[in-house]
């Protein structure tokens, strides 16, 4: 007995020693990269400083120049294919136009509005505090919300502003004298953007509280938009599109947010909701006050709070609310409030460990510091068990399993790779060489192509707690990449999570999948050909987030709920398979997540053109097969793609 508990120790000891003797290798190529890196740094800013370096910059403009417009050429395919693009957005910029006075009620229309009586005619109180307020901004906030044609409403403010700016009172308790509607209190002190709004609510006696910031606009419509939603829907939280606007005039448009129906993944990566928020003041009795402690994106933590209390957060999809950049502002420079970007963090935190209670990293991202990164801790490292059909494409599937074996970082898993009706020798004699690896099982399928049929045969043989279903075409780029998608999956509300894929030339092959999207009305991939770095529409390639469906070549989900939901459809034997099973998963009751951190190539061809004959035939009958199916959804319209997107692009175009 003793001598066992020797050996074991001996080979404890054997272990340990290896282990250490890898870190210190690890340890020393690290301090080796570092002293490279400062080397390199070192030699590059003395080129930058050099004569030669200024006098190159108007040649580096034109070199510059050239390769944007070579990718382009690449992207749009020729001159006539940039020109197409050109004409796009030049309609685009016309149709912004249509989102700002042009919107705004005619005066039949207005008048009708302020004479409907609704069932519930409920009392909003507007709460705006004030510190400080430019004169100009202050009057036209006064002016825009007694231009409301809903008329059942109460403007609260509570006012920190300081000595020098008594104007502000002045012109306060000047509209208050001739509109009963609007209250002012002024402030001892300034208890900052939380402690005011907190007096603001003081004074509220609505029904629903709305919030609006001291330089902003709504547009005279929106809370006729909000009562109407109220009273047909029974939303106890609504929300609506912005405009980002500059100068005198809410038609300066600088953005245009239009934003998706609630998604809660999108909200920890970003305060896309934002303005205009209303909700029940029965939901504010239930989560509290404004908290001090998160002053600069106590809105965040605010809306946080709400949703997750809300029984039916709706969103308006009209552009009622137009957010004013100016020099002070976060619509301008967030460095102008960097305070806010810690509490947005903080916030973010707090509210995933109250949910999941995950201690989770926030990080910012290179598209905006306010557009995070959410590092959830892996729960447990359960095994994985990838899926990869196969036929012949030797060289597809060497290059697939070697990046797979020799780049992840996460270890437990399996491969099952699915042979279907190889021809070649070489890939008989590839599979023979896998055999020494015990993670790599073959197991073989002798039916025709089905890709449904093959997966679901293959995961048949699996052992895992997830699967990942993966083509044969793929090649790992982050190290991480099982992790990133595992850090998801693990969530009780979470089934599927695909990554982002890119072609071998570093455009964008899968960001995530829209149904209704492209030329046949059943589903597309968003961002399609967008290059690598693309920040994405508003950030969106640069968080988190949910989404209707992520394409089965790269698809992780937990095999309990592969089988609750039937795997995949086996009468979509080629396309929508995938977007198919993914609805499945949806009216479930799941989140289906889209991780920009999990990145892989698909080397799918770009260039192989439309199917043709019988295969062309096949293709029609299975886009008209989706469309039955999920006729609902699809006349619904996808809940995280903005109805005022045109459904021929897949770049976020303006209809």
């Amino acid at each position: 007995m003793e001598q066992n508990m020797d050996q074991e120790q001996m080979d404890y000891k054997k272990l340990y020693e290896a282990e250490r003797e890898k870190t210190e290798v690890l340890v020393s190529k690290i301090e080796e990269s570092e002293k490279e890196i400062e080397e390199l740094n070192f030699k590059l800013d003395r080129i930058k400083g050099s004569f030669a370096w200024k006098l190159a910059i108007p040649l580096r403009k034109g070199l510059h120049f050239y390769e944007k417009t070579r990718d382009r050429l690449t992207r749009y395919g020729s001159i006539p294919g940039i020109m197409r693009k050109v004409r796009s957005k030049l309609q685009e910029r016309k149709n912004m136009k249509r989102h700002g006075t042009a919107s705004f009620p005619s005066p039949e229309e207005a008048k009708a509005q302020r004479e409907t009586v609704f069932p519930r005619m409920i009392k909003f109180s507007i709460l705006t505090p004030l510190y400080n307020t430019p004169e100009k901004f202050l009057t036209e906030l006064l002016d825009c919300v007694q231009a409301q044609t809903y008329q059942n409403w109460e403007l609260c403010l509570a006012d920190g502003s300081d000595s020098e700016h008594v104007y502000v009172g002045e012109i306060c308790k000047r509209y208050a004298e001739k509109d009963p509607r609007i209250k002012y209190q002024v402030l001892e002190h300034n208890e900052g953007i939380s402690g005011n709004t907190n007096e603001c609510l003081k004074m509220a006696t609505g029904e629903y509280i709305a919030l609006l910031d001291h330089d902003d606009i709504l547009h005279p419509a929106v809370l006729f938009e909000y009562a109407k939603v109220i009273n047909e829907k029974n939303a106890d939280y609504i929300y609506c599109d912005e405009i980002t606007f500059e100068g005198d005039s809410i038609d300066h448009m600088i953005v245009l947010h239009f934003k998706p129906d609630f998604a809660i993944d999108n909200l920890r990566g970003n305060n896309y909701i934002c303005h205009f928020s209303a909700f029940s003041r029965h939901l504010l009795d239930e989560t509290g006050v404004f908290r001090s402690q998160y002053d600069g994106s106590q809105d965040h933590d605010m809306i946080l709070r709400l949703t997750g209390k809300a029984k039916l957060v709706y969103h308006v999809p009209k552009a009622l609310y137009y957010w004013r950049s100016h020099k002070a502002s976060v619509a301008q420079d967030i460095n102008a409030k960097t305070y806010a970007v810690d509490a947005a963090k903080r916030a973010v935190h707090d509210h995933i460990m109250d949910v999941y209670g995950m201690d989770v990293k926030v990080e910012s991202t290179r598209a905006f510091p306010t557009i995070f990164r959410i590092r959830y801790p892996l729960l447990e490292r359960p095994l994985i068990s990838i899926v990869i059909p196969n036929k012949d494409h030797m060289e597809d599937l060497s290059r697939c399993v070697e990046s797979i074996v020799n780049k992840s970082t996460y270890e437990n898993y399996e491969i099952v790779i699915v042979e279907n009706n190889s021809e070649t020798k070489e890939i008989f004699d590839y599979y023979k060489a896998l055999e020494h690896n015990p993670k790599i099982r073959i197991v073989k399928y002798e039916g025709e192509f089905n890709y449904a049929k093959i997966n679901n045969f293959g995961v048949s043989f699996t052992n895992g707690k997830y699967v990942l279903l993966l083509n044969n075409d793929m090649k790992v780029i982050t190290r991480d990449w099982m992790e990133e998608l595992l850090m998801y999956a693990q969530r009780p509300d979470v089934a599927a999570v695909g990554g982002k894929l890119y072609y071998a030339d570093n455009t964008i092959q899968h960001a995530g999948i829209v149904i209704g999207l492209g030329a046949h009305r059943a589903a597309g991939h968003t961002h399609y050909k967008d290059d690598k770095m693309h920040l994405g529409y508003m950030g969106r390639l640069c968080y988190a987030q949910d989404v209707t469906a992520v394409t089965g070549a790269c698809l992780l989900v937990s095999r309990a709920q592969y089988d609750e939901v039937g795997g995949l459809d086996e009468e979509f034997r080629v396309a929508f398979n995938d977007v198919d099973f993914c609805l499945k998963l949806r009216h479930a009751g799941y989140l289906n997540v889209f991780t920009p951190f999990a990145e892989l190539y698909h080397y799918e061809s770009k260039t192989r053109g439309m199917e043709e004959g019988e295969k062309q035939k096949r293709f029609q009958q299975e886009v008209d097969m989706f469309r039955r199916k999920w006729k609902a959804d699809l006349d619904a319209g996808d809940p995280y793609f903005n109805p005022n997107f045109s459904l021929d692009y897949s770049d976020y175009t303006i209809k």
